[in-house]
């Protein structure tokens, strides 16, 4: 399998590509800001065609080139219908003082979006992508978990999960009792999952669960009501 990762823009959101080998189909994850080079540069580079846009959330550091790349591509855009009105009015996701960076900026929603919910398995350019609803961040944050051939586990985790961190849900649409809720389940899986996140560098579950300072006591997990709000990463 091959997985091309890259940060994006000022807020250095990661994007990925992700294809059963060169010269293939693929799947684009997450384009952020200044996105649209890259991304063609690693098309080019891999010989890769791709099939579809899969969105982790709506916020703007990962989903600013979404429309130029689908549009470009000809491909659709997926996305949790909790977050959809975000790809046409970014601005109402955002934190005071990111709204007034991004000030004046308008959007519209790709050609073609497509609405995914928890379980469904997507089906995309050989490999199967199943979601996990998993807010907190926002209502609408998905992860995408993917079994490789070889029996590995990967987990696109966008901004539930980070190495060292989890998401802020400080912003509108965020609750540190949903994001609890998803961090239990993220911890369901295996401890070799390798965790591709929305910003930094990759980690595994296993990682995570014995050194991640918000799982191990920081935040109370056994409790849904615990609010540690705003001192996760993201936008």
């Amino acid at each position: 399998m091959l997985v091309v990762g890259f940060p994006t823009g000022a807020f250095q959101a990661n994007c990925f590509l992700i294809a059963p080998a060169e010269g293939e189909q693929c799947v684009i994850v997450d384009p952020g800001q200044e996105a649209e080079e890259p991304i063609a540069e690693a098309l080019r580079k891999y010989r890769l065609s791709p099939v579809a846009v899969v969105l982790t959330h709506g916020h703007l550091d990962h989903t600013y080139s979404v429309t130029p790349v689908c549009d470009g591509n000809d491909v659709p855009a997926w996305i949790h219908p909790d977050d959809r009105y975000m790809l046409s009015d970014p601005l109402r996701g955002l934190s005071a003082e990111s709204a007034r960076f991004f000030a004046g900026l308008e959007m519209r929603e790709p050609g073609q979006v497509r609405e995914m919910h928890d379980g469904t398995e997507l089906d995309l350019a050989g490999l199967k992508l199943v979601v996990d609803h998993t807010p907190g961040h926002t209502r609408g944050s998905v992860s995408f978990r993917h079994e490789t051939d070889e029996g590995g586990q990967l987990l696109f985790s966008g901004d539930t999960l980070f190495a060292g961190s989890i998401g802020r849900t400080d912003l509108p649409g965020g609750s540190m009792a949903m994001m609890t809720d998803s961090l239990r389940k993220v911890l369901e899986l295996d401890d070799e999952t390798v965790v591709l996140p929305g910003h930094g560098p990759t980690t595994t579950i296993g990682r995570e669960r014995v050194s991640n300072p918000f799982l191990t006591g920081l935040v109370d997990l056994s409790d849904p009501a615990s609010e540690h709000r705003g001192r996760g990463r993201g936008i």
